[in-house]
């Protein structure tokens, strides 16, 4: 019997060190994402920041890659990634920043795509206390009026654009209050109280619904619809991954991410808004008259 009893405990040690070793032993490691340790870095326009921002994320997540994101004007990105010799994507807040990088050579022109549209309207701040209706109110006297700077951002471009159109550059440039380095700051500048009024993309008034408002521009005063495009850059010391982040800026996911921020996904919706002969993209050259100056140097 105490044989037997004896036989029982040893069997019982060997089960309990049995659970211990199993306890200790590594599980499989979780499966890492196929571009893990890898990075993207991409040089961006801020019109499309708050999207870009969350469709990196989701990236990271799914592949395991790091994306390194640059904001500011697109002009500025630009500037970066010739001086700094980095970037794998460019991605510029309108065409006619991307037509300078082609021509530059700075990306390759088969890898472009494209990703949101964008309109320019009239920003004010929430219940339009100075009851802006139009363009031609830019001109009052009593408006404080904000731009993006025409020479490096791209709605500052479309806004310049827009007045001259109407006739308006010459009444509306006097009343320029101060010029934003960047669409993120242009968006600033109404719920900072800097303005009264200032010429922006739609998207804006989503970045801060609460404090600010838009007034639509009619169609004949719309000079273009914009697009946000991207490609990957000559240089790109991953080009395999550059390709893999352009398409995922493509895909569905995204597209559902770029629509909950307010951005247009679609050129059927961008013209029936804007009317049906309305530009897509190209470029417009600036007028001297409105190159900073001094200032901004």
């Amino acid at each position: 019997m105490a044989a037997q009893y004896s036989g029982r405990l040893a069997g019982v040690a060997l089960f309990v060190a049995a659970l211990l070793v199993a306890a200790c032993t590594p599980g499989p490691e979780p499966q890492a994402g196929k571009w893990a340790g890898r990075q993207v870095r991409v040089f961006a326009g801020s019109a499309i920041q708050p999207a870009l921002v969350e469709a990196a994320h989701l990236f990271q997540e799914q592949t395991g890659a790091e994306v390194l994101l640059h904001f500011g004007g697109s002009g500025a990105m630009l500037s970066q990634i010739a001086l700094t010799g980095l970037g794998d994507i460019y991605l510029p807040g309108s065409s006619d920043f991307m037509v300078r990088a082609r021509e530059q050579g700075t990306v390759e022109p088969d890898t472009e795509v494209r990703l949101a549209y964008l309109l320019p309207a009239l920003l004010v701040a929430k219940g339009n206390p100075k009851q802006v209706r139009g363009l031609a109110d830019l001109a009052r006297p009593d408006l404080r009026v904000g731009l993006a700077r025409p020479d490096t951002v791209c709605v500052g471009l479309y806004g310049v654009e827009a007045l001259e159109g109407r006739g308006l550059g010459a009444a509306v440039r006097p009343r320029i209050s101060g010029y934003a380095e960047s669409c993120a700051k242009t968006a600033q500048m109404i719920a900072l109280g800097a303005v009264d009024a200032v010429l922006g993309w739609e998207v804006f008034t989503a970045w801060n619904p609460d404090a600010v408002e838009r007034v639509e521009l009619a169609p004949g005063e719309v000079p273009r619809i914009g697009y946000i495009p991207a490609a990957r850059v000559t240089t790109s010391p991953d080009p395999e991954l550059a390709a893999a982040f352009l398409a995922f800026l493509e895909s569905p996911e995204a597209q559902a991410i770029y629509r909950s921020h307010g951005y247009l996904t679609s050129l059927a919706e961008a013209r029936r808004r804007a009317g049906a002969d309305t530009p897509v993209g190209g470029t417009w050259e600036l007028p001297p008259a409105w190159i900073p100056g001094a200032e901004f140097r």
